[in-house]
C-alpha cells in the first residue's frame, strides 16, 4: 500500500523509541489460545501500533480504555497482520520491533501473518527497493541471502501466516527479481524463500499477494506463480484503487480458487466512517466520488461494507478470509499535524479514538 502514501508525500517515520503504553499491562495477560477449528481468517494489520502507542496514544471500547489487541480479540478477531522491513530508518517494522508486537499479540490470543517486504521501506506494485545491504550482491549471492534471512524470521518470529512479497504484481527485489524483466529470477527468488518456509515451519502457511481483483490480470500473475509452492492467495482491495463492484471481487475470488485450487483471502481492505479530517494530513479517501454506491462514508456504512465483503469470501467455495488495513492509524500525532494519518477516517476507530461498530465485523457470524 505503500505507493498510495508516497503519492501524497504524506507519511513521516518518527525517530521515537519503541515502548508500550500505559494500556500495556492488559496485553501481557496470556488469554485463552485461538480455535484450533476456527480457521477463517478475520485479520486487522496493526504495523502501526508501536510508533502510535510509543507516542501515549490510547484506544477505548465503549468510552473505556483498552489496548487494541485487547478490543480486537473481543470483536472476534483471530489474526493481526504484521508487516516486516528488513534495516528501516529508526527500526520501525524493523525485525525487534515486529517480534515484540509478535509476541503481544500470541499473548492476547491472536494469530501472526507476517507479510515480508523484503525491503528497508514500503514495497507495492510501483516500488519494490532492494534492500541496500543486498544491492551489490550476484543473483546467485541474493538467492542465497533471501533463504537465510527468511530462515531467521521464521526462527525468530515463528509466524502462522508468512506473505513472501507485498502486492508484488511486478514481482520483488527489483531489478534482479522484476517479474516482467527477470521472470525466471523472480520466480527463483519467491521458491527459495518457499522451499526455506517449508523446511524450517512446515505447518506456517504462505500467501503471494497481489493488489487488485480483475480477473484477467490476477490470471496472468498467478499462471506465473503456478510452479511456487505456496497455500493463500492475497487480493488487496480497496474500492477507491480497484473498483467499486462487489460481483468482481466474487468472480474473482472464485475463478482464482477454482483455477489454481488455492484458497484465497482479501489480504488488506479499508472503507472510510466519514469523509472529515482529524489531522492536517491529507486523507487518502476524501470524496463522495470515491465511495461504493449503497455505502455511505458512515460509521454504519463502513461495517456494513465490510460486512459484505467478509461474506462474500466467507461464502466462496474458495474463501478462507480478510484482513482490514490502516485500522489503527488514527490522528496519532495531533490534530495541527501535517505528517499524521492519511488514513484516519478508514480507521477502526472515532476521532476520539473510540471503537466503531465496524469491529463487529470480526464476528464469526
Amino acid at each position: 500500500m505503500r505507493k498510495y502514501i508516497k503519492i501524497l508525500g504524506l507519511l513521516a517515520i518518527t525517530a521515537v523509541q519503541f515502548s508500550c503504553s500505559s494500556n500495556d499491562a492488559a496485553d501481557t495477560e496470556t488469554v485463552n489460545p485461538p480455535d484450533a477449528t476456527d480457521t477463517f481468517i478475520r485479520a486487522s494489520d496493526v504495523s502501526f501500533l508501536p510508533q502510535i502507542e510509543s507516542l501515549g496514544t490510547k484506544f477505548y471500547s465503549n468510552g473505556k480504555a483498552e489496548p487494541m489487541l485487547t478490543t480486537l480479540k473481543n470483536a472476534g478477531c483471530n489474526t493481526v497482520r504484521i508487516r516486516l522491513w528488513k534495516n528501516p530508518v529508526n527500526g520501525r517494522s524493523g525485525l525487534s520491533e515486529v517480534k515484540q508486537l509478535a509476541q503481544k499479540a500470541r499473548q492476547a490470543g491472536l494469530r501472526v501473518w507476517l507479510t515480508v517486504h523484503y525491503s528497508d521501506n514500503w514495497a507495492d506494485p510501483g516500488t519494490q527497493t532492494i534492500p541496500e545491504e543486498w544491492k551489490k550482491l550476484s543473483f546467485a549471492d541474493l538467492k542465497t541471502t533471501v533463504a537465510d534471512y527468511t530462515a531467521t524470521i521464521i526462527t525468530e518470529i515463528k509466524p502462522d501466516i508468512i506473505q513472501i512479497g507485498n502486492e508484488i504484481n511486478s514481482g520483488l527485489l527489483w531489478p534482479q527479481g522484476n517479474l516482467i524483466s527477470n521472470e525466471q529470477q523472480c520466480i527463483a527468488l519467491l521458491s527459495a524463500a518457499s522451499a526455506t518456509v517449508r523446511s524450517k515451519a512446515p505447518s506456517t502457511k504462505i500467501m503471494i499477494h497481489y493488489a487488485g481483483v480483475d480477473g484477467g490480470a490476477t490470471d496472468w500473475f498467478f499462471t506465473k506463480m503456478k510452479s511456487i509452492d505456496y497455500d493463500y492467495i492475497g487480493l488487496s482491495y480497496y474500492p477507491v484503487w480497484h473498483g467499486k463492484d462487489l460481483t468482481v471481487v466474487k468472480n474473482t475470488i472464485d475463478a482464482l480458487g477454482k483455477k489454481f485450487s488455492k484458497k484465497v483471502l482479501i489480504a488488506e481492505t479499508a472503507y472510510p466512517f466519514t469523509l472529515l479530517y482529524n489531522d492536517q494530513t491529507n486523507n487518502i479517501v476524501g470524496t463522495n466520488d470515491q465511495l461504493v454506491p449503497g455505502y455511505p462514508a458512515t460509521p454504519t456504512g463502513q461495517r456494513t461494507f465490510v460486512m459484505d465483503l467478509k461474506n462474500i469470501v466467507k461464502t466462496s467455495e474458495f474463501g478462507q478470509g480478510f484482513a482490514y488495513w490502516g485500522g489503527e492509524w488514527v490522528a496519532f500525532k495531533g490534530p495541527q499535524s501535517a505528517s499524521g494519518s492519511t488514513f484516519e477516517n478508514q480507521a477502526l476507530y472515532s476521532f476520539d479514538n473510540n471503537a466503531l461498530s465496524v469491529m463487529q465485523a470480526f464476528s464469526k457470524d
